[in-house]
């Protein structure tokens, strides 16, 4: 499992840093844009005063044996649950993966949606399908905000799990890598809002396809680790019982050869 990990780790690790990039530079777009002092207005990026619907989408693992990847995400989750039911009259769970499906519903906390679909390589096409579908909710006002709990990642040594909103978009500058301080001068055609009408929905796509890349290879990084920590512990058993294996030999033969030279002295 260590050997198959590692083979799925490199592929959807460069698919997740492929997916960065083009985040990173699609939300300094959108924030380049806002600096540029134009009084243009986007649905997606106006909050909501009306806190009637809330959706979380928490991503977990089809497979287990990947340490306390699904549990940190769920209980982060949980915990993000209960402060948006305080805050709104209803919450909505979609769910992705069987750990945290069957998590969910063991403690019998109610599922609007569940997703298989999304394993260590999930389909853009499957994603934008359902970005799609948020988009239209959201701009028809049929819900309020859209968090995903995930665990986000950082190299093979550091991944967290973090609750990020992504509905409104109204923080997208926090992606954006590195800070423009200088004064932007941007020629629009046909217009700022027809850029924007294209630019941000893209942008709400390209980052919840990003939250799901890294999910995916953060997986493949926990179970890598913990498979690894495993083997070692087989192995360390295994030199152990050696020993102790071979200590017991050794005494029974010697108690043996004790029995030999005691019954020869016997005979003498």
């Amino acid at each position: 499992m260590e050997l198959v990990s590692t083979a799925q780790f490199r592929p959807a690790m460069l698919r997740a840093n492929a997916a960065d990039s083009y985040a990173k530079r699609i939300v300094q777009l959108v924030s380049d844009l806002a600096q540029t002092g134009l009084k243009t207005e986007h649905p997606l990026l106006a909050k909501r005063e009306t806190k009637k619907r809330a959706v979380l989408f928490i991503l977990t693992a089809n497979r287990g044996m990947c340490g306390g990847y699904n549990s940190s995400v769920l209980r982060l989750a949980l915990a993000k649950l209960r402060e948006l039911q305080s805050e709104y009259e209803q919450v909505d769970l979609f769910v992705s993966g069987k750990r945290g499906i069957s998590f969910l519903k063991y403690r019998k906390i109610e599922i609007e949606r569940s997703y298989t679909e999304f394993d260590h390589k999930p389909s853009y096409d499957r994603v934008l399908e359902l970005a799609n579908e948020l988009l239209t909710l959201y701009k028809k006002g049929d819900i309020d905000r859209f968090d995903v709990a995930y665990v986000k990642f950082f190299s093979t040594a550091k991944q967290t799990p973090v609750v990020e909103t992504l509905l409104p978009l109204s923080n997208l500058e926090v992606e954006a890598s590195g800070n423009n301080e200088k004064k932007l001068d941007y020629e629009f055609l046909p217009s700022p809002q027809s850029i924007l009408e294209e630019v941000i929905p893209n942008a709400f796509r390209t980052l919840l396809f990003k939250r799901l890349l890294d999910a995916a290879v953060s997986e493949q990084v926990a179970r890598m680790m913990a498979m690894k920590a495993a083997t070692d512990n087989a192995d360390e058993m295994i030199s152990s019982l050696t020993t102790s294996y071979n200590r017991a030999r050794q005494s029974q033969i010697t108690n043996e050869i004790i029995e030999v030279i005691s019954g020869a002295s016997a005979l003498k």
